[in-house]
C-alpha cells in the first residue's frame, strides 16, 4: 500500500483512519488542518497547515512521498474574507467562493480537483478503512417495528430530497411527520433541537420510543468525502430525542466506534439499521 496523506479535520474519523494505518503497517502522513484537527492527531507524523495554504499542503504531501490523499473529519465552512491563503490558495480563492455558493459538495469537488491535478489518488474514508462501513440489516439486538420502517422510508425520502439541493444528509420523522431536517448545524445539533424544541406529544420518550433518524449521502455527492457518519454521540442524541432508532444507507454510511455504538443502542433500546438504497 502506498503512503496515505490524511488531511485531518476535527472529530474521531481521522483518528480511526490513522490508527488503522498504524495497525495495518500502512505508511501515513497527516496534514493537520489548523483550528480544526484535534490535538491527538499530533501523535502521528505530519505537519500543521492552514486551511487556505493549498500550495504548502501539496508540497508537504509530495515531500512525504504520499501517493493517495484522504480528506476526513469536520471542517466548518470558512469565512473566506478571514482566510490567509498562500500563493496557490490565493489563485484558487475566486473559484472556491463561486463553488461555495452552489453548496458544500461543489466546494469539496473543487478542492479535490487540485489534488487530482497534482497526481494524487483520492481515497475515501470508506476505502481507507472499509470496516467502518455500515452493512445491510440491524446492528445490535433491537429491530424496527412495521411502524418504524414506515418512518424510515419517509425519513430517507426527505433526506434524499434535501440532499438533491445540497442542504444536508439527515431527517427525523415520527409517525410520518417530519420533525427536523439537517442543514449546516449538523446531526448532533439537529437531534438536540428535536429533544429541546419539539413538543413531547409529537415525538417519543424513553418509555415509549417513536420516530427515526435517517442519514443518506446526497445524490449529487462526491462519495470519497463527507459520507454520512454515525457514532456513540448520534445514538445518545437520538435517545434524548425519544427516537426508536437510526437508519443509514448500507455501504455508504460510516460507523465510528462500532462496538460502543452497538452496546449503547442495546442499552438505551434503539435500533441501528443499514438499509439498501433503492
Amino acid at each position: 500500500m502506498g503512503r496515505l496523506g490524511l488531511i485531518a479535520g476535527g472529530g474521531d474519523l481521522p483518528l480511526q483512519i490513522a490508527r488503522h494505518c498504524e495497525e495495518s503497517g500502512r505508511p501515513l502522513f497527516v496534514v493537520r488542518l489548523r483550528g480544526f484537527a484535534d490535538s491527538h492527531m499530533e501523535a502521528f507524523p505530519g505537519e500543521t497547515v492552514g486551511l487556505a495554504e493549498v500550495g504548502r499542503c501539496i508540497r508537504v504531501l509530495k515531500a512525504a512521498g504520499c501517493e493517495a490523499v484522504c480528506l476526513a473529519g469536520n471542517v466548518a465552512r470558512p469565512d473566506f474574507a478571514a482566510l490567509k491563503p498562500d500563493f496557490r490558495g490565493m489563485a484558487m480563492l475566486p473559484r472556491l467562493v463561486l463553488e461555495a455558493r452552489k453548496g458544500d459538495d461543489a466546494l469539496l469537488r473543487a478542492v479535490l480537483d487540485e489534488f487530482r491535478k497534482e497526481g494524487f489518488t483520492i481515497e475515501g474514508a470508506h476505502e481507507a478503512r472499509s470496516d467502518l462501513v455500515l452493512g445491510a440489516g440491524p446492528l445490535g439486538r433491537h429491530v424496527p417495528s412495521p411502524g418504524d420502517l414506515a418512518d424510515v422510508r419517509r425519513a430517507f425520502d426527505i433526506a434524499r430530497r434535501i440532499g438533491e439541493l445540497d442542504i444536508g444528509q439527515g431527517a427525523v420523522v415520527c409517525d410520518g411527520l417530519v420533525l427536523a431536517v439537517e442543514a449546516q448545524e449538523g446531526t448532533d445539533a439537529m437531534l438536540r433541537r428535536v429533544a429541546e424544541e419539539v413538543a413531547p406529544a409529537l415525538r417519543g420518550e424513553a418509555g415509549r420510543r417513536r420516530g427515526v433518524l435517517a442519514k443518506a449521502p446526497k445524490p449529487i455527492q462526491e462519495t470519497r468525502v463527507d459520507l454520512p457518519t454515525l457514532g456513540p454521540a448520534t445514538v445518545r442524541g437520538a435517545a434524548r430525542a425519544g427516537l426508536a432508532g437510526i437508519a443509514g444507507e448500507a455501504g455508504r454510511t460510516l460507523v465510528l466506534e462500532r462496538d460502543a455504538v452497538i452496546a449503547l443502542a442495546d442499552e438505551l433500546g434503539l435500533f441501528v439499521l443499514g438499509v439498501e438504497a433503492p
